[in-house]
């Protein structure tokens, strides 16, 4: 495909980044369009599968990722009111051997400034802020996306990164506000010296327990401790960077163990996020536009998929525009149709997960009764499915 006008994509997140990487890659030109004044990443620590880092040697980032990158030697659950220990799984060659990839956590915005940096080496990508996509249309030659500040900028095609409040998913598939779950949650970021040794681990650990858990990890090769606490709650304000309220954290925390309590205690400002996903599409595509990440399948964290997920969108997009020989229409249908079973399970699946981490009587004794017992957890073999990740290069064969 050869044409002078570029590639738009609407936001300057991890998964449009990592798109317009790939198609600048592939001598496309590609302009950004990030609603921001800066492009910059708001959140705390993610955790990263294997079927990510399979993803990250495919686009060749693989040393990028490995020098911010922290790698657990396992990951645990705990019962936040017993203490009891639900299971453990080491990482490290286990995940190794079982996928050829490793397990890891990284800082979001570590993450955000490795594709930042790859794109900003790319000749032919372009990357603008302070542009947000209100709307847009298009005919057989191209797509006019309108800025909010009236502008108008050309492309051949547009591609929908702009997050769960996706404007541009108004127009495709028009369903409305996503689904809020009722669950809230609050990170923070502590320094190495500031966790004392009886509360630090080097594991990934999650605290489940009654409506609540807690998750935290070291970040940055042990430099941070990230803390992410997660409760149902009907008080939110949508967004990403609104400060939390001590009081109601402390108050769900309240029966939790004491080093989850003293944990808990060393955070003197929270922020909060409301956690929304949507109900699975198979059709997020109109023509020349399509839509990736969370714009297209927004999804609860319980299984820590979101920026993986958007970034296997991104290189299956890339696959699908080789595959169609640039026909622009046809591959965006090819794209869909390859990811939407996939990530559609991954949305179900972390849902699944949540009633998992939160579990009350029964449920909570059969769900450690199924842990405890080792065959759902070694090896991950629960999640089997989605950690050993795609093979993009088999997909369109």
């Amino acid at each position: 495909m050869s044409s002078p006008l570029p590639f738009l994509v609407a936001g300057g997140g991890i998964g449009g980044l990592a798109a317009a990487l790939l198609l600048a890659q592939d001598g496309h030109p590609v302009t950004v369009l990030e609603q921001s004044s800066v492009f910059g990443e708001i959140g705390a620590g993610i955790q990263l599968g294997p079927n990510i880092f399979r993803m990250f040697d495919y686009l060749g980032l693989t040393e990028a990722i490995n020098r911010v990158a922290y790698f657990p030697p396992g990951l645990g659950m705990n019962d936040v009111r017993t203490g009891e220990k639900v299971v453990r799984v080491a990482l490290g060659d286990v995940a190794r051997a079982a996928y050829g990839f490793p397990y890891g956590v990284i800082y979001r915005a570590d993450l955000h400034q490795v594709f930042l940096d790859a794109c900003r080496r790319q000749p032919t990508l372009t990357l603008r802020t302070g542009a947000k996509v209100e709307s847009f249309t298009q005919d057989g030659s191209g797509v006019q996306a309108r800025l909010a500040t009236g502008e108008v900028v050309e492309g051949v095609a547009l591609i929908g990164a702009d997050g769960l409040w996706s404007r541009i998913r108004e127009a495709i598939v028009a369903d409305g506000k996503p689904r809020v779950s009722g669950h809230v949650a609050y990170r923070a970021v502590l320094q190495r010296q500031d966790v004392p040794s009886h509360l630090w681990s080097d594991d990934v650990v999650l605290w489940g327990g009654e409506k609540t858990h807690l998750v935290h990890y070291p970040l940055r090769r042990g430099e941070l401790f990230n803390l992410v606490a997660v409760f149902h709650s009907d008080k939110y304000d949508e967004g990403w960077n609104t400060f939390g309220d001590s009081a109601e954290l402390t108050q769900r925390f309240a029966q939790a163990v004491p080093q989850v309590r003293e944990l808990l205690g060393k955070i003197e400002t929270w922020k909060m996020w409301v956690l929304c996903d949507r109900e699975p599409v198979k059709n997020w595509s109109d023509r020349r536009v399509t839509l990736l990440g969370d714009a297209a399948h927004p999804m609860l964290q319980y299984l820590a998929q979101g920026a993986g997920q958007a970034i296997e969108d991104a290189v299956v997009l890339r696959e699908a525009l080789r595959f169609t020989a640039g026909d622009i229409a046809a591959a965006f249908q090819a794209y869909q149709q390859a990811r939407y079973l996939r990530t559609g399970r991954v949305q179900l699946t972390a849902r699944f997960y949540g009633d998992i981490y939160h579990a009350a009587g029964v449920q909570r004794e059969l769900r450690n009764q199924m842990f405890q017992g080792g065959k759902e957890s070694a090896g991950f073999a629960g999640l089997k499915w989605m950690y050993e990740g795609i093979d993009p290069r088999q997909l369109f064969t």
